[in-house]
Formats: structure tokens, sequence, C-alpha cells
């Protein structure tokens, strides 16, 4: 039963913690693009764009 004289205070401290770096990621703009880094993840711009590879531009007439 000692325990929970240590174990109660520690769960309300780490929870308070977890709380207060939940509202300064809100205050400092974490939440503000969620589209912008869903559709930049989807872009490459490491790599260069395709060649066509098309046969028929290839061929002399």
């Amino acid at each position: 039963m000692s325990v929970l004289l240590y174990m109660i205070p520690l769960a309300l401290l780490l929870g308070l913690c977890g709380l207060a770096a939940f509202i300064w990621s809100l205050k400092s703009g974490q939440y503000e693009d969620m589209e912008g880094a869903a559709r930049r993840i989807l872009l490459d711009d490491d790599e260069e764009p395709p060649h066509n590879t098309d046969q028929s531009e290839n061929k002399a007439p």
C-alpha cells in the first residue's frame, strides 16, 4: 500500500508533463498545416523526370 503513495503523484506528474508538451506543441504551430506534410511526402524532387521510352518517336522517317 505504501507504493501507492509514490506511484499516484508520479503518475499525475507524468500526465501533467504530457499535457504541457501537448499545449506547447499547439502553441508553437505543430498542427497548423496537416495537408502540406501529407502532400510533400508524395513529391520526390531528387529524381529527374523519366525519359520518354516510346519506340514510335525514336524511329527514323
